[in-house]
């Protein structure tokens, strides 16, 4: 599937600043925003994409800074408010009116803040960040870091080696996954290099140090599912989740890690139609 890009206008302290998105659109229905974790891309939904496409008119976007979108320009922060407003231009740029929102780690959270403020129909979120204990946090981002220095050091031609196998796939990519093994060759050389080519990794994970959701998400159906074998937030923060969200479904991942899409993919395209219907 063919990718597209949009540019808009975003808002600053010093004017508006014109921001740049990448993204792919397939299949037919209400419109459904697909946004992925930090240091991912959007083919990071590929395994559930052609089931969604079935009943819904899918978006899948390059979070800015990350994927083919580039960084945002000067005056505008990688942080939750200036990326939600980025989305809800982007939105406006493509003509989608309130879509159904389903996000993954740092997508799950601007998923849920793009329903605290009434922007879209409804939000599923697979492992949200902002639930977490200031050690929860320290950890996993500590996680991501070693991830992405061990990445950078890796020479491109190793990276196509450990790819060839079920184990050199394990290697690089258990910390996400709890079924590397299933994880396409190709798949798993193309997000260690967006790992790697991240221009907004350090500063959204920097931005992240703030942040809690703290907030109820009123009014629209929310459905936040975790994985069992999720390694990089533990998935007792999504008792943590129902609590402030009391209205929420909370949904378990059998099996699934910290990117469930890879690992069940029929499990997580029937929560995410579900939670959108």
């Amino acid at each position: 599937m063919s990718a597209a890009t949009v540019s808009f206008e975003v808002p600053s302290a010093r004017g508006p600043r014109t921001v740049t998105v990448s993204y792919a659109r397939v299949g037919r229905g209400e419109p459904l925003l697909l946004l992925h974790g930090i240091g991912h891309h959007r083919q990071a939904w590929d395994p559930v994409l052609d089931i969604l496409a079935t009943e819904r008119d899918v978006i899948a976007v390059d979070l800015p800074g990350f994927g083919a979108s580039p960084a945002l320009p000067e005056g505008l922060p990688h942080n939750l408010p200036t990326v939600t407003a980025t989305l809800s231009a982007l939105c406006e740029a493509l003509d989608v009116d309130r879509p159904h929102v389903a996000g993954n780690s740092l997508g799950g959270l601007l998923a849920l803040e793009l329903g605290r403020e009434k922007l879209v129909r409804s939000v599923t979120a697979l492992s949200p960040a902002g639930f977490w204990s200031q050690n929860e946090r320290r950890y996993a981002f500590t996680l991501l870091l070693t991830m992405r220095r061990i990445a950078e050091r890796m020479p491109e031609p190793m990276v196509h080696r450990l790819a060839r196998s079920t184990a050199g796939r394990t290697a690089l990519t258990s910390t996400i996954y709890a079924r590397p093994g299933r994880r396409s060759p190709e798949a798993v050389i193309a997000e260690t290099a967006a790992l790697v080519n991240a221009p907004a990794f350090t500063e959204t994970l920097r931005a992240g140090d703030a942040v809690q959701f703290t907030d109820d998400v009123p009014g629209i159906p929310v459905t936040v599912a975790w994985g069992t074998r999720d390694r990089v937030l533990l998935r007792r923060q999504g008792i943590r989740a129902k609590q402030i969200i009391p209205r929420a479904r909370l949904v378990r991942l059998p099996g699934c890690g910290h990117v469930p899409m890879n690992d069940d993919p029929a499990l997580v395209a029937r929560v995410i139609l579900d939670g959108s219907r």
